[in-house]
C-alpha cells in the first residue's frame, strides 16, 4: 500500500513540477514582453513591474491550466496502462504541442502589441482565412527572426524539463487494489484545484477571473497588458457571448441625456455632391507635418497631405473609434464604432444599420467601395455591402495579379490610378470609399520606388511616404475629371501605428489621426477646427454638409445640434471618454472611475486629478453612461436604424 501511494505521488510532484516549470516560462516571457514594448509603459518602475509579476501569477496560471487539463487528466488517470511506452510518448508529445502553442501566442505578442496596445483576443483568428497568411508569417519571421529563436529555446528547454522530471516517477511494479481509489482521489482533488484556479476562486460569490480583473495591479489601463497573458485573453475570448442590457437610466431620461437617433430636416435642397471618402491605412496624426506644427523642427513625411490640410477644413483634434483596420470602417461609414469588440466579429454584426451609403442610395446616389487587397480580405466587402455600398472593387476587379505586392494587395499607386479611371466611368452624384493597404507592416516599398524616399525615425515612415506619392497622383489625375469640383473629398485614418514622438506616446495620442475635408474650389470651408472630432462624427458630418433631410441613428455628433461634443473609445476594458479639456477613464465592472486627465494642460497624462475634480466627473459621467446605454441595449436589441425593432 506504502509503495503503491509513493508511486502516485510521484506521478503527482512530476505533474506540479511540469505545471510550475510553465509557470517559471511565463515570468520570463513577461519580463521579455516588458523591455521590449519599455517605451510604451514609461511611468511603470521596478516595484511597479514586481507587483504586476506577482499578480499575472494568478493569470499565468488559469492560462497554464486552460490549455494542460486534459493533459492532466490523462496524466493522472487511474489506468495502469498510462505507463505504457506509447502511451508515455503520446502524452509527451501532447504536453510539447499544447505549450509550444502558448509560447507562440505569447512570443507573438511580443511584437504585435506595438500596433495594437492590447494582448491578443479571439479576433486575431479572423486573419486566417486571409490568402496571403502565408507570406505574412514569413515577412513576421524574418522581421523578428530572433523571436522564433526564443521559441524554439524555450521548446528545448520544455522538453528537457519534461525528460527531468519523468526520472522522479516510477513504472507501478508494485501495486495492489489501493492504486484505484487513491488515483482517482488524486485526479479528483487536482481537477478541483484546477478548476478554483481558472476560475479565481470557487465561492457562488466569485466571478471566474477575467481579463478587467489585470486592473487590480496596474495604475493605468495599458499596463495591464503586462498583467495578462496571451493565451489566457486568446482562450477567455473564444466564444465570448452578447452583452447583457444595460440600464443606468429609464427610457425617457437615457433619450435626454444621450441619444442616437437623428433627425435632420433641412430647408435647403440636399446638394448633392459626390463624396470620396479615403481610409489610408495606419495614418497617424505624428506622421504629418501639418498637424504637428507645434513640434520644433518637424516637417512629417506627408508633404502633400499637408499641403491638401492647408486649403481644406482640417480638424487637429481629431481620434480614432478603435485600434484595428475592422474598426475603422463601421466607425467612419456606418457611425457605429468598435467598443469592446469589432463590431464586424461580434455577434450584432447581422443587426440592420443604416450606413451612408444605405442613405445616400435612398436619394439617388451611385455607391462603390474600393480596396486592393484579395477580394473577401479582413471581410471588407460584407460589413460595407451591409452599409450599402453596392459595387466592390478590389484585387479581382483591379485585374492585374502580377501587380500583387507579395504581401497585402495591389500597391497604392497602381490601384489608386485604377479607381479614379473606375470613378470617370460613374453616373453622378456618387458616392466611393477607398481603404489603401501600402502603409501597413512589413513595410516594403513597391518595386521601383525602394529608394525614392528618405529614412525616417521608424519603419512606416518610408511607406507613408510612398502612399503620400500616390495620394498626390491620385488627385493630380482626378482633377482632371469632370466630377472633381462636384466633389467632396475626406481623407482620415484606420488607426494609428508606430510611434517615435513623445507628444503621441500616451494614451490620447495612440487615438491622434489627421481628418481633413476638402473642397476643391470652395474657399469658404478652408479651416483649422480644432473641436473634439472622432471618426463617427464622419457620417453625420457629411449628411449636414450636403443638407440631407431624413431620420437615420448615428452614435457620432452632429456638428449643429452637439453642444457638448464628445471622443469615445475602448481598451483593456475600460472606457475612454473625452469632453471638454478632459479625459475621464471608467470601468463597469466593478463600478469605477479610474482617472481623469486634463489633456490639454498634461499631454502625457501623468497628473490623474480625479480626487480634486469631482465636479468635473460628475458632468462627464451621465453622458459616458447614457452613451454605454445605448450602445449596448441598441446593439443588443438590433435597434441600428430607426426601423429597427424595439
Amino acid at each position: 500500500m506504502k509503495q503503491t501511494l509513493k508511486n502516485i505521488l510521484s506521478d503527482l510532484a512530476s505533474a506540479i513540477l511540469k505545471i510550475v516549470f510553465l509557470l517559471i516560462i511565463y515570468q520570463i516571457f513577461r519580463i521579455i514582453f516588458f523591455v521590449y514594448n519599455r517605451s510604451q509603459f514609461p511611468d511603470v518602475e521596478i516595484s511597479d513591474l514586481i507587483r504586476m509579476m506577482k499578480g499575472g501569477l494568478r493569470f499565468d496560471l488559469t492560462g497554464v491550466l486552460y490549455l494542460n487539463l486534459i493533459f492532466l487528466f490523462l496524466y493522472l488517470i487511474p489506468l495502469k496502462s498510462r505507463k505504457n511506452k506509447y502511451y508515455k510518448k503520446f502524452l509527451f508529445w501532447l504536453f510539447i504541442i499544447l505549450n509550444s502553442i502558448g509560447f507562440l501566442m505569447n512570443t507573438g505578442d511580443i511584437f504585435y502589441f506595438g500596433y495594437v496596445l492590447k494582448r491578443s483576443t479571439a479576433e486575431v483568428f479572423m486573419f486566417a482565412g486571409e490568402s496571403n497568411i502565408g507570406l505574412l508569417v514569413i515577412q513576421f519571421i524574418k522581421d523578428f527572426w530572433w523571436g522564433v529563436l526564443l521559441w524554439v529555446f524555450f521548446i528545448y528547454l520544455l522538453i528537457k524539463w519534461y525528460r527531468f522530471t519523468e526520472k522522479i516517477t516510477t513504472d507501478f511494479k508494485q501495486t495492489n487494489w489501493t492504486f484505484y481509489p487513491y488515483s482517482l482521489l488524486i485526479l479528483l482533488i487536482v481537477l478541483y484545484f484546477s478548476i478554483v484556479a481558472i476560475r479565481g476562486g470557487f465561492t457562488r460569490t466569485t466571478r471566474p477571473i477575467n481579463l478587467n480583473n489585470a486592473a487590480a495591479y496596474t495604475n493605468k489601463p495599458l499596463e495591464m497588458a503586462i498583467v495578462l497573458n496571451t493565451p489566457f485573453t486568446l482562450l477567455r475570448t473564444l466564444g465570448k457571448k452578447g452583452f447583457k442590457k444595460v440600464r443606468y437610466y429609464d427610457d425617457s431620461t437615457v433619450e435626454k441625456i444621450y441619444t442616437p437617433v437623428k433627425h435632420f430636416r433641412d430647408s435647403i435642397a440636399l446638394q448633392k455632391k459626390n463624396i470620396v471618402i479615403i481610409i489610408v491605412e495606419s495614418l497617424a496624426k505624428e506622421y504629418t507635418g501639418f498637424f504637428n506644427k507645434n513640434v520644433k523642427n518637424y516637417k512629417g513625411y506627408t508633404p502633400f497631405l499637408d499641403s491638401l490640410a492647408g486649403v481644406s477644413h482640417s480638424f487637429v483634434n481629431a481620434h480614432a473609434n478603435g485600434r484595428k483596420s475592422i474598426d475603422a470602417i463601421p466607425s467612419v461609414l456606418t457611425s457605429i464604432p468598435s467598443l469592446i469588440q469589432p463590431f464586424v466579429l461580434s455577434p450584432y454584426a447581422t443587426d440592420d444599420i443604416n450606413g451612408l451609403g444605405k442613405l445616400l442610395k435612398e436619394k439617388g446616389y451611385k455607391t462603390a467601395f474600393f480596396h486592393g487587397a484579395p477580394n473577401g480580405s479582413m471581410g471588407f466587402d460584407a460589413i460595407t455591402k451591409m452599409a450599402g455600398f453596392d459595387e466592390y472593387y478590389g484585387m479581382n476587379e483591379y485585374g492585374k495579379p502580377d501587380d500583387f505586392d507579395g504581401y497585402w494587395g495591389i500597391p497604392d499607386n497602381k490601384f489608386l490610378s485604377f479607381m479614379t479611371k473606375q470613378l470617370d466611368t460613374f453616373k453622378q452624384p456618387f458616392i466611393a470609399s477607398v481603404f489603401t493597404l501600402s502603409s501597413h507592416h512589413p513595410f516594403k516599398l513597391p518595386k521601383g520606388f525602394e529608394n525614392k524616399f528618405k529614412e525616417g525615425k521608424l519603419p512606416i515612415h518610408k511607406v507613408i511616404q510612398y502612399t503620400d506619392f500616390s495620394l498626390k497622383n491620385f488627385f493630380k489625375k482626378a482633377s482632371q475629371s469632370s466630377w472633381y469640383y462636384n466633389t467632396i473629398f475626406v481623407i482620415t485614418a484606420d488607426h494609428c501605428n508606430q510611434t517615435y514622438l513623445q507628444e503621441y506616446n500616451s494614451l490620447k495620442g495612440r487615438y491622434d489621426i489627421p481628418l481633413i475635408i476638402f473642397e476643391p474650389g470652395n474657399t469658404k470651408n478652408i479651416k483649422i477646427d480644432s473641436t473634439l472630432t472622432q471618426q463617427i462624427d464622419i457620417m453625420p458630418r457629411l449628411l449636414r454638409q450636403i443638407h440631407y433631410s431624413g431620420d437615420f441613428v448615428s452614435f457620432g455628433n452632429d456638428p449643429q445640434s452637439e453642444k457638448k461634443p464628445f471622443v469615445i473609445n475602448y481598451n483593456n476594458n475600460t472606457w475612454q471618454f473625452y469632453q471638454g479639456d478632459y479625459l475621464l477613464l471608467f470601468q463597469e465592472m466593478p463600478e469605477k472611475v479610474l482617472a481623469l486627465y486634463n489633456y490639454k494642460k498634461d499631454n502625457q497624462l501623468q497628473k490623474n486629478i480625479m480626487e480634486n475634480h469631482l465636479k468635473i466627473i460628475n458632468s462627464m459621467l451621465p453622458k459616458l453612461k447614457a452613451f454605454i446605454q445605448q450602445y449596448k441595449n441598441r446593439l443588443l436589441e438590433n435597434r441600428l436604424t430607426i426601423t429597427g425593432k424595439s
